[in-house]
């Protein structure tokens, strides 16, 4: 509540937003280096998704294989 105070935003948006830090590692990369599908949208992960990093892929349409590669 205190940072959607001083940020001026709705507090409902925080908690949305602040649930992006559970996104399953290879999930963040393959967004950050713009491999992720094109349904992995902000409006998409928005949306409530699976904790477990496993179940995430499948839950927001992205296919497994973007897993980082070793």
């Amino acid at each position: 509540a205190e940072l959607a105070d001083r940020e001026r935003i709705a507090p409902s948006y925080v908690t949305r937003v602040l649930r992006l830090t559970l996104l399953a590692p290879d999930i963040v990369e393959a967004i950050l280096d713009g491999k992720q599908a094109p349904e992995v949208t902000l409006a998409r992960v928005l949306q409530p998704f699976p904790g477990l990093w496993q179940y995430q892929p499948g839950r927001l349409n992205q296919a497994p294989t973007l897993q980082r590669s070793k």
